[in-house]
């Protein structure tokens, strides 16, 4: 899952070589943290929501088949700039 994920992001976003994606496993439970380049957050979140929901969609169908529970996160650092 997180190797497809990372190829999907990998295609959407200007900066493909700052996409990491933590991955932490909690019993049948399954949380994918993306960090992403500052400029690439709002291509990854797409209009409305749009992209990181049909990302969500698209993960969850793929756990099911695993019986596993996977939660996909944005996490939006904050730069020196920004603060």
């Amino acid at each position: 899952m997180k190797d497809t994920l990372l190829f999907l992001l990998q295609k959407i976003v200007d900066h493909p070589d700052d996409i990491v994606i933590d991955e932490s496993h909690e019993d049948t439970r399954m949380l994918l943290t993306i960090h992403a380049n500052q400029e690439d957050i709002g291509k990854i979140i797409g209009k409305n929501g749009r992209i990181i929901k049909a990302l969500r969609d698209l993960l969850k169908l793929m756990a099911t088949k695993e019986n596993v529970y996977v939660d996909l996160v944005l996490a939006e650092e904050v730069t020196e700039e920004q603060s």
